[in-house]
């Protein structure tokens, strides 16, 4: 495709965007009328880091990559993985200019790969989304039931009953317009970022632990010992999540801006916070014993560490931020599921109805209601089968991150392809070829390596491991030969795939 005819098929979609805003007033579901919003780079921002929910990895994250990584070398995996997925963002916001396209994934490659494969991508990520959303609302009741039973006093219900009222907000709060969401979000994420800044201003101005303040992680010795493998894997998976903000396209303020900007902006916080915040978390539980501590409960020498240094008011707190950070992830991850639907529907892959966007909310309410739907058949399922809650939750979200790590490895090469064969495209060699390939190079030994540990990531059942990387390479072929089928049987349909010809 020619460069004049890409800015004039970009015209033409924005042009009916705009045509859809004007009369939204005069549609009702009308599956026809486009999204639209005025999200802003940090509106977008803090949907992104919800998705993260930093308050989990605070508890969660940091102390696995500490006991079973490399030790005191954490603070500098995050750089480094920061610092890939930097490198990814590169090229993917090139591709955000480009391409006026929501859909993120699905749309970047099937521009770059073909619609086969971008189909089956998009099957790959809306599942990807739907476990990690189902697995989060696992995690989520059973926080709230800590919290309320163990820290409040209150009634020892089952974690299902308060995974049901979760559903139930989410369900709400999904139907309306996005920006509604994003405020809550924004709050959420707020009070997060302060908490954990707080505990690292604690621990410094306590004299930095034990040993004092110290640079041993930033040892060449330290960062390379331990599993660097294991370390990186995990590593890359505290930064899943952030290819949203490309999803949300239709619903920002100056995409065109806003788009790559709100990606930077996110992958720096990120990279900034989880690197500080581990490498305080070094120094208050003591450079001599951290792995130790971390290894033997990873959740308990993270809250133990808060007691010490925010006290038992500091400590509950966080127990509450645990879940409403949880809430806030479960969110964000229903609305980019929701997002996902919407877009196959207006390609035609999924039923037409979906794709309908509510007159005076301008939101894909039906979506958002077929995303509620499976995620309460989901818990009807686990509570008749008398399903674990922690079992899930380390299942369903070990495998959606190592599924989103191979999206991001497809859609880097996605880049390159989509760039060379265009040369006379107006970006710059950086931004085509060389982020792309150097984040194809990282991203792939983040694959080998999360292919060899999806046991562990999931919780070390090898059965179950293999079961799941199979279901999500059937995923990947069931898309390309439905696109196969689709080009043979209904070709107005398969040059709609990827939002191509629209």
């Amino acid at each position: 495709m020619t460069q004049d005819s890409e800015a004039a098929s970009g015209f033409n979609r924005r042009t009916a965007v705009a045509q859809s805003k004007a009369g939204s007033d005069q549609t009702s579901g009308d599956p026809e009328t486009r999204l639209s919003g005025h999200m802003s780079t940090f509106d977008i921002v803090f949907t992104v880091l919800a998705f993260n929910a930093p308050m989990s990895v605070f508890v969660g994250f940091i102390t696995v990559i500490i006991g079973y990584g490399n030790g005191v070398g954490t603070p500098v995996t995050y750089l480094a993985c920061g610092a890939l997925v930097a490198l990814f963002a590169v090229g993917f916001a090139a591709m955000s200019r480009r391409l006026p396209n929501p859909g993120a994934f699905y749309a970047y490659i099937t521009a770059g790969l073909g619609r086969p494969l971008g189909l089956g991508a998009a099957f790959v990520a809306l599942v990807s989304y739907l476990f990690i959303l189902v697995g989060g609302y696992a995690f989520g009741g059973i926080s709230w039931q800590a919290l309320v039973h163990d820290v409040l006093g209150g009634p020892d219900l089952p974690w299902y009953v308060y995974t049901a009222l979760a559903m139930a907000v989410v369900a709400v709060l999904g139907y309306f317009r996005v920006q509604l969401s994003a405020r809550i979000l924004t709050v959420c994420m707020c009070c997060e970022v302060l908490l954990m800044v707080a505990y690292d201003t604690a621990v410094f101005f306590r004299g930095g632990g034990p040993q004092g303040v110290n640079i041993e992680s930033f040892q060449p010795s330290n960062i390379v010992s331990g599993s660097v493998g294991l370390a990186v894997l995990y590593g890359v998976v505290c930064f899943s999540g952030f290819e949203a903000t490309a999803i949300f396209r239709e619903e920002a303020r100056d995409p065109e801006r806003t788009i790559p900007r709100a990606t930077y902006y996110a992958v720096a916080l990120l990279a900034i916070l989880y690197a500080l915040t581990s490498w305080v978390m070094i120094l208050g539980i003591g450079v001599d014993r951290v792995v130790a501590k971390s290894a033997a409960d990873p959740t308990g020498a993270a809250l133990a560490t808060a007691l010490q240094y925010l006290g038992k008011v500091g400590q509950d707190v966080i127990t509450v931020l645990l879940c409403t950070s949880i809430f806030a992830a479960n969110l964000a991850t229903h609305n980019v599921a929701t997002r996902y639907k919407y877009s196959l529907s207006v390609d035609r892959i999924l039923p037409k109805f979906l794709s309908a966007v509510h007159r005076t909310e301008i939101s894909p309410h039906r979506a958002s209601m077929a995303t509620s739907v499976i995620s309460f058949v989901s818990l009807a399922a686990c509570v008749l089968f008398k399903g674990n809650g922690a079992t899930l939750y380390a299942v369903l979200v070990g495998i959606g991150g190592y599924s989103l790590i191979m999206l991001l490895l497809l859609t880097s090469a996605s880049v390159v392809v989509y760039f060379r064969r265009d040369p006379d495209h107006d970006v710059n060699v950086w931004k085509s070829l060389v982020a792309p390939v150097l984040a194809c190079a990282g991203l792939l030994v983040a694959f080998v390596l999360a292919t060899q540990n999806v046991a562990l990531m999931i919780g070390g059942d090898q059965g179950m491991a293999d079961f799941l990387v199979g279901l999500f390479v059937g995923l990947l072929i069931l898309g390309v030969v439905v696109a196969l089928v689709l080009r043979s049987k209904r070709p107005d349909v398969y040059r709609r795939i990827g939002r191509q010809d629209l």
